[in-house]
């Protein structure tokens, strides 16, 4: 049943007019392009999950198929579900495309081999055919939380335990490798076709930081960060988008080893994380949330809490950079509009030297 089926007050929260959204996201996008970005067009890699597979589809529809480029960027732990998702819909939506493999670059750098040398601190016999993933637990006991690694042998036997902070932390750090080498791939044909790259992240994922700094949270422009999870998934199925997509169940495709977000991070299932955060968001009591969601009040003040929590410690990954000094630089405004004037072009590079070049 979607929300627009239901009347419970979180529900009425969560209730969008798809098409009257869809339009007016559309409406944002061509003139941030214009106004804001002075770019010609964007870029969106497509991960066959329904976030990207919404912006693409919201992207194609401020600017035309012509003025959008999708990236498909797969490595030796990706599921070939999501390539495959993710081919359907740039083809459904007319897109120029390509697929890179990144396995090789992530290869180059050590990100497997970090990641499999933490690993066999826990696993000395970690190698070629073994598969692994990081699982939170405790959380859904009502327990203090910790993170545990899951490995199954080539056999398929699956072994846990858990997971000391040093080895969690290289873990993680080698795996958002994956993300930054992708994000760099993104600016690439940003750059080369005078483009702007789409971040993808939900409201959920904004809200509770579940993205890498420099990683997928980078980006020139987010179109549904203010959109939950379940109205992303209402308003794919509003633009008609594949089956396959709307019904995909939301995976990090991160990990050798099947894992679900939920699994990963977040304290519940998105439905029931969404409704949480509505429903904080919205001032909300505890008492209210449980009666929702059907708990305890004290276990809705641990929801409450841990989604408190997150927004606390990964505030770092909101951050700009710091500057120590206070330089004085010319407004990006004032330097934009002088080179396109004098160059002849609807819009300007990115690319430092034609930047310095007004200097």
């Amino acid at each position: 049943m979607s929300p627009q089926d239901q009347n419970t007050p979180a529900d009425r929260l969560l209730q969008i007019d798809c098409e009257a959204e869809a339009e007016r996201v559309a409406q944002r996008l061509r003139e941030i392009l214009r106004d804001d970005l002075h770019r010609r067009g964007l870029v969106v890699a497509m991960s066959g999950g329904i976030d990207s597979s919404v912006c693409a589809a919201l992207a194609v529809r401020a600017l035309g198929a012509e003025r959008v480029f999708g990236v498909m960027m797969p490595e030796r732990d990706s599921t070939s579900a999501s390539e495959e998702r993710a081919t359907e819909l740039a083809q459904m939506l007319g897109i120029e495309y390509e697929v890179q493999d990144i396995a090789p670059s992530l290869d180059a750098i050590g990100c497997y081999r970090w990641r499999d040398a933490a690993i066999r601190k826990l696993f000395p016999d970690y190698g070629p055919g073994w598969k692994s993933k990081i699982a939170i637990r405790g959380g859904a006991e009502q327990r203090f939380s910790y993170f545990a690694l899951v490995v199954a042998d080539p056999q398929g036997h699956m072994e846990e335990r858990r997971l000391d902070l040093k080895e969690y932390l290289q873990i993680v750090a080698a795996t958002n490798y994956k993300q930054r080498v992708r994000k760099s791939i993104e600016y690439f044909h940003a750059d080369r076709l005078n483009y702007a790259v789409v971040g993808t992240p939900n409201r959920l994922e904004y809200d509770q930081g579940f993205f890498v700094k420099n990683g997928d949270g980078s980006a020139d422009v987010k179109p549904i960060a203010h959109l939950y999870k379940t109205q992303v998934y209402a308003l794919a199925r509003h633009m008609g988008l594949p089956e396959s997509i709307c019904n995909a169940v939301p995976t990090t495709d991160t990990y050798s080893l099947a894992q679900g977000q939920d699994e990963f991070y977040f304290f519940l299932p998105y439905q029931q994380m969404d409704v949480a955060l509505a429903l904080l968001n919205s001032g909300a009591s505890a008492e209210q949330l449980a009666e929702q969601l059907q708990v305890s009040p004290e276990r809705a003040r641990q929801i409450y809490a841990d989604i408190r929590r997150k927004r606390q410690t990964t505030a770092y990954l909101h951050r700009r950079p710091l500057l120590v000094g206070s330089p004085e630089v010319t407004p990006v405004a004032a330097v934009v509009p002088l080179v396109a004037q004098e160059e002849g072009e609807e819009t300007a590079p990115r690319t430092g030297a034609a930047a310095a070049s007004t200097n």
